[in-house]
């Protein structure tokens, strides 16, 4: 049995731009919506469910960092950013802000469709209700690994794909020091210092999430020249 095409939201105020990847993703595969600005896409948004999102991050009014950001206060939905060529600034703050990955104007159709499936890839398989929970504990926070589902006392936190997957890394390796370099491997990125920086600002939203004092992390720990390391309770 096939799986459901995956639904896309592509939210860009150029139309050409809207209509070029409407249809060049709709040949390979998708569902996809679009929205002109951030205030379309809040209304699109609250009538519908997404697979991921695809958005500019300059676009008149809302902008899409800030658009992204109102968004991880409610929903975990994959974000991919489209920034301008050379702005490395709105990039950092494009993932600081819960973006999953970006990519900079003007790129290549093919190379989007790269990046989206690599994100969708991310995505936790839904898992059998029956299957017995395994459950990671740091202080008030818990994370079930078979869910992909972080909890503080009974509270669902909301995570990103990226997220789920960093969590699923480390799940893997506990009380063991994962490299940054094999992080960024692990999550399907290309290689490179910026990318490890990307992965650096991953950790310090996952923190944020996991630890009381995210500037003096106990359970998501830095371990000098060799990486991250998740050492839970």
């Amino acid at each position: 049995m096939n799986e459901p095409a995956a639904h896309l939201l592509i939210v860009d105020d150029d139309e050409r731009i809207r209509d070029l990847l409407r249809k060049f993703l709709m040949r390979h595969g998708f569902l996809v919506s679009i929205a002109r600005d951030a205030a379309h896409a809040r209304r699109v948004l609250a009538g519908l469910d997404f697979d991921l999102i695809v958005m500019d991050v300059m676009m008149p009014g809302e902008s899409g960092l800030e658009l992204t950001r109102a968004l991880r206060e409610t929903r975990g939905t994959p974000i991919l950013l489209l920034t301008a060529k050379g702005e490395t600034t709105d990039r950092i703050e494009g993932l600081e802000a819960g973006a999953d990955d970006y990519l900079p104007k003007p790129f290549e159709p093919r190379e989007l469709l790269l990046r989206i499936n690599a994100i969708l890839r991310r995505m936790p398989e839904p898992e059998p209700e029956e299957k017995q929970s395994r459950l990671i504990q740091m202080g008030l926070v818990r994370y079930d690994i078979e869910r992909g589902e972080l909890s503080r006392g009974g509270t669902v936190v909301k995570l990103t794909a990226t997220e789920v997957q960093l969590m699923r890394i480390f799940a893997d390796n506990l009380r063991q020091a994962i490299s940054r370099a094999r992080l960024v491997e692990e999550l399907g990125r290309d290689d490179g210092q910026a990318q490890e920086r990307a992965v650096d600002v991953q950790i310090t939203r996952l923190r944020r999430k996991i630890e009381a004092d995210p500037k003096q992390p106990r359970y998501l720990q830095t371990v000098r020249g060799e990486g991250y390391m998740l050492a839970p309770d």
